[in-house]
């Protein structure tokens, strides 16, 4: 079914007080994710930034599904995530470093395959796929097998492949790892329309720039707690600071063990 009908819930994600424990060997309990919420709405864009460790993976794992939290709730469109994650799934588009492809099959059949696995019509599929193959400039190996495409053009196939029912909630973690330059513009291209579509997009990024450009509002997460979070004038009031790279790097050292706040 195409999430083209407008959703009946005004939150797209609503999480509340997440924590995720795994167990190592050599460290015993760790706490990826400390009582995070979370909520993030239609028509809006949200940045999920913090330092490599900070729980910002192991989060969205846990919203899309994937993971059950240790503790907390999420709710993605409306559908609990740890008591309907297949539920969750078919409405969300999800993207990560780890998500693969079938290597022996060409782009359009991975397109063809996981449209028809959310029960997308030929007719409608195939619109769809030219659709995106004109969004993400696949037109040079969209029928080349994944075994043999670049780093990067295995990227933009894996992010057409996680719109191409057209979800109404994006979860994507660092979309452009792996793009040049214009693939990259594209992709930021996309994720701004999904904005004006009313579509909710929840995203995780390194890059700063891209936050600035893109988001209505940013979480900054650290030690897998939630540092702040609002639009880039609240965190700016907030810190004192002007520039996102010097926000992040103020709400971080003020997070450390016997920092001085202002």
């Amino acid at each position: 079914m195409s999430s083209e009908t407008q959703p009946e819930y005004d939150l797209a994600i609503h999480a509340q007080g997440l924590v995720k424990t795994f167990h190592d060997p050599e460290r015993g309990k760790v706490e990826a994710v400390r009582n995070l919420d979370l909520d993030c709405r239609y028509g809006e864009i949200f940045g999920l930034l913090g330092p490599n460790g900070a729980g910002k993976t192991t989060t969205l794992r846990m919203l899309a599904g994937i993971l059950v939290p240790s503790e907390g709730s999420a709710e993605i469109a409306g559908v609990d995530a740890s008591q309907d994650p297949m539920g969750v799934r078919q409405r969300i588009g999800f993207l990560s470093g780890t998500t693969g492809l079938y290597p022996r099959l060409i782009g359009r059949e991975t397109l063809t395959y996981f449209g028809k696995l959310h029960g997308l019509q030929p007719a409608e599929l195939e619109e769809r796929i030219a659709t995106l193959i004109d969004t993400f400039q696949l037109q040079e190996f969209v029928d080349g097998r994944c075994e043999g495409l670049s780093t990067g053009q295995r990227q933009r196939i894996s992010i057409a492949r996680a719109v191409v029912h057209d979800p109404s909630v994006l979860i994507l973690d660092e979309p452009t790892t792996g793009l040049d330059i214009m693939a990259a513009s594209d992709m930021i291209d996309f994720v701004e329309s999904r904005r004006s579509s009313g579509r909710c997009v929840l995203f995780s990024t390194h890059i700063l720039s891209e936050a600035e450009r893109l988001c209505d509002r940013i979480g900054v997460v650290h030690h897998g707690r939630t540092l702040a979070v609002g639009t880039l004038d609240e965190l700016r009031e907030l810190t004192g600071a002007q520039f996102l790279e010097q926000i992040f790097k103020e709400l971080v050292r003020r997070a450390e063990p016997g920092a001085a706040t202002a």
